[in-house]
């Protein structure tokens, strides 16, 4: 008995073909999109974990010797490999001319690297990665040999197009530089974040004269956890705007077989096998969306990967960009897509198989329900407020930056059907005017088939605008903060034992204007590991110091008496306020007064800044050092820095320009955050194209009563114009309700998920320009996906719709 009837509800969607689209389409695209972004996401983290990206390496510990001219021994490296630290790995470099006179700074990356010796000369080839200019400079192309002034030929030669490599630095294969070199030294060992215990038994391994410090490019590691948590949360909103549709589809679906369920209840089919075939139907549904689901998602993943960040120098871009299959991902997309689909089918199964028989029979119009429907919904939604601000005030961790803004969003998506229904349906009663209250009227009436999916089209464009506003946000205050920061033009990473000779050599440099020092260590504490600075008394200091709050004359304070300065993480998660004494660990000792706050964004630890002379009185000269290095203006930073490399002989790891970190980190964060633009404008397409379906199959039940029209005088084209009208009203009412929204939404993750996860404060700045473009497009297309199907019931003559309509 049960297989007739399971025929008989199917055989619903040959007559709706469009409606068993709509159905599919909506579970398809949100299980594609949480696949995909799972899949970018695990794999963008693998690969930061493995260290496969080179300039952007989240390798922040890096192991080197405190004299300059004394490389890092090969055996130190077999020896930590061989002790489990499997995060670490070797880098090589090697000075050395062309033929052409161009001196070239040859590095050698080997994250794999087997413990092998190093090999002879010639024997192997190994792949060279240069940079564009490079290949200009010396007329290379891809596959050729570049030949150096002692004889050596490098290749084959691959131009570098990730934008990777710059300048006269060359990428190759750490056996290569080592033979060159004619020893199996390393110039440093780079290791990626630990945990405290496996860092202090790293410390302990390293021999007299060998230290370990964190390097500045662990910002970038910062970037890419808020990346991953951005990232998490647009796909589970992305899956969100797909339920919307599907919801929208299936309910639609049960409405339109209203006669038919009633006539198999009149034949004696009981509402048990009648559950049980629906359950059959939607379990086939859930099944053929999620394999479809996870094919799209995967190819979503592979169009996306190569936008998340560029593959590996010494690496092919079809090897390392291609993202395999895990099955995790399938059964998660499965679960996840079985409970929220049996959720969305529970209400319009209750309600369709708790309808008497009798009232099923006939053709019951869609707007039946609705005003029921959406009174529902409404008091859903002020239930989920109410819960969303209980969780903001009683729940302060990082989890409520997320639940909030969800609940948030949902309870806004649920009323808004409510609303303007309610204001509709008013309008049709008061308007004087009988074409205006028809207008509303027949608007009304047709929220009961676009109602969930404006409430999708709108969850979708509050998510884009408050996406759009908080990468703009933190964008804009990364670029504030890094101009503020970085004032000199050079940074030079020397050792204690060189420092003083380095300064002497660049003092003595015309083009430098001045130059200031800036001492480093890491000493454990209770809260886990602590950076002490230092700081001079300079102007040049003080502007660079970003102070976000402080007690006054703090600056005086700071050098006259036992004083410090924190970063904003430290003084965020520990509580600690400008005027506060806290105590802090040995040597530093007790009762340091705060002087200020500073924002030090990427900072994953706690720092503290304390004066230089009382660095020295503590430390003495021991610790990392860096040279802050201003040049006067006209000053060519490439010849200066040039001349001192190879006054020193020190490797690319130690010298930096203020402009190529500025560059740097601000094509990483353009980089890394291009992928939440994409995929918000995905989900706002998956919106509209919900809103598009929903429209042809509404329309197709409302033939009927668009012919009627037609028969009694209105036009086609007036049809059109009175469709699109409605749709653009529809637009309009949620871009009032989605901009505000988006930006409160952005504020609440900024003051809450950024502040708790990260402890940074990142201002607020809007995007107008941005918030105009997604409008006018989303409305754009909003009305087109509402005219063509109205277009194309009216292109039939109106008697045939008629005829078809009975």
């Amino acid at each position: 008995m049960l297989c007739p009837v399971v025929k008989a509800l199917l055989g619903h969607y040959r007559r709706y073909p469009l409606q068993l689209i709509l159905v599919w389409l909506g579970l398809t695209l949100g299980v594609s999109l949480f696949v995909g972004v799972t899949a970018i996401a695990e794999h963008t983290r693998k690969s930061y974990e493995h260290g496969e990206k080179f300039f952007a390496n989240p390798l922040p510990y890096h192991i080197r010797s405190d004299n300059i001219d004394q490389p890092v021994p090969f055996s130190l490296y077999i020896q930590l490999r061989r002790s489990g630290f499997s995060q670490c790995a070797p880098f090589a470099s090697y000075r050395t001319t062309t033929l052409r006179g161009l001196n070239l700074l040859i590095i050698g990356v080997d994250p794999i690297l087997s413990l092998s010796r190093p090999a002879s000369i010639p024997g192997h080839s190994y792949l060279v990665i240069i940079s564009q200019e490079l290949a200009k400079r010396e007329k290379l192309k891809n596959g050729d040999w570049m030949k150096t002034d002692s004889g050596v030929q490098l290749g084959p030669i691959q131009i570098d197009q990730k934008n990777l490599v710059y300048g006269s630095k060359v990428i190759t294969a750490l056996p290569l530089v080592q033979a060159l070199k004619g020893n199996a030294s390393l110039s440093v060992i780079a290791c990626a974040d630990m945990p405290y215990v496996q860092l202090k038994h790293l410390k302990s391994m390293l021999p007299e004269g060998i230290n370990i410090s964190r390097g500045h490019r662990s910002d970038i590691g910062s970037l890419t956890k808020a990346f991953l948590l951005n990232l998490n949360a647009m796909g589970m909103l992305s899956f969100m705007v797909g339920l919307f549709i599907f919801y929208q589809a299936i309910s639609l679906s049960f409405i339109q077989r209203q006669p038919l369920v009633g006539m198999l209840r009149q034949a004696g089919v009981s509402g048990l096998e009648l559950a049980k075939s629906l359950t059959i139907e939607i379990a086939l549904l859930i099944l053929v969306s999620c394999i479809s689901g996870n094919i799209l998602g995967m190819i979503l993943a592979n169009q996306f990967i190569p936008v998340v960040y560029s593959s590996l120098a010494h690496e092919s871009s079809e090897t390392y960009l291609w993202v395999a299959w895990n099955w995790r991902w399938g059964v998660s997309s499965l679960v996840l897509a079985t409970v929220s689909a049996s959720c969305a089918c529970v209400w319009p199964l209750i309600r369709l198989l708790k309808s008497p028989s009798i009232r099923l029979t006939p053709k019951v119009s869609l707007i039946r329900f609705a005003g029921a429907e959406f009174a529902i919904q409404a008091v859903l939604a002020v239930i989920l407020l109410l819960v969303a601000i209980a969780v903001y005030f009683l729940i302060k961790a990082a989890c409520a930056g997320f639940i909030v803004p969800a609940l948030i969003l949902v309870s806004v998506g649920l009323i808004t059907p409510y609303i303007v229904w309610k204001v509709f349906d008013l309008l049709s009663y008061t308007l004087k005017d009988v074409k205006r209250r028809w207008f509303f009227s027949d608007a009304a009436a047709s929220m009961g088939y676009r109602g969930i999916a404006t409430m999708a089209f709108l969850i979708a464009l509050t998510a884009n605008i408050g996406v759009e506003t908080l990468v703009g946000s933190f964008r804009e205050t990364t670029d504030r903060w890094l101009n503020e920061r970085l004032a000199a033009d050079l940074y030079v990473y020397s050792s204690p034992s060189s420092q003083s000779e380095m300064t002497d050599w660049l003092l003595r440099q015309a083009p430098v204007q001045s130059l200031w020092k800036r001492w480093e260590r890491d000493i454990p504490s209770d809260q886990g590991l602590l950076q002490i600075v230092s700081t001079g008394q300079s102007h040049e200091e003080l502007d660079t110091l970003t102070v976000k709050v402080a007690v006054p004359n703090f600056w005086e304070l700071l050098h006259s008496q036992k004083s410090v300065m924190i970063s904003e993480s430290m003084s965020l998660k520990l509580d600690i306020r400008p005027g506060d004494v806290i105590q802090l660990p040995p040597p530093l000792g007790l009762d340091w007064k705060v002087a200020g706050i500073y924002y030090d964004y990427g900072n994953p630890f706690y720092q503290v800044m304390i004066s230089e002379p009382l660095w020295h009185r503590l430390f003495g000269y021991n610790g990392n050092i860096v040279l802050n290095v201003t040049a006067k203006q006209d000053t060519s930073l490439d010849r200066l820095r040039n001349k001192f490399e190879q006054a020193f002989h020190l490797d690319e790891e130690r010298v930096f320009d203020n402009k190529t970190i500025h560059q740097a980190l601000m094509q990483t964060f353009d980089r890394t955050f291009a992928i939440a633009g994409k995929l918000g404008r995905l989900t706002l397409f998956i919106a509209v194209v919900g809103i598009f379906f929903a429209t042809l199959a509404g329309e197709a039940t409302r033939q009927k009563h668009m012919t009627l029209l037609r028969c009694l005088g209105v036009s086609g084209k007036e049809l059109v114009v009175i469709g699109s009208i409605q749709l653009c009203i529809f637009g309009m009412i949620s871009l009032l309700i989605a901009i505000p929204l988006g930006i409160a939404l952005a504020s609440l993750v900024i003051d809450i998920v950024i502040k708790q996860a990260f402890g940074w404060s990142i201002q607020l700045y809007l995007i107008p320009q941005g918030y105009l473009e997604t409008a006018f497009w989303s409305l754009t297309a909003l009305v087109a996906a509402g005219s063509i199907p109205i277009l194309k019931l009216v292109l039939q003559a109106p008697m045939r719709s008629f005829r078809d309509s009975l």
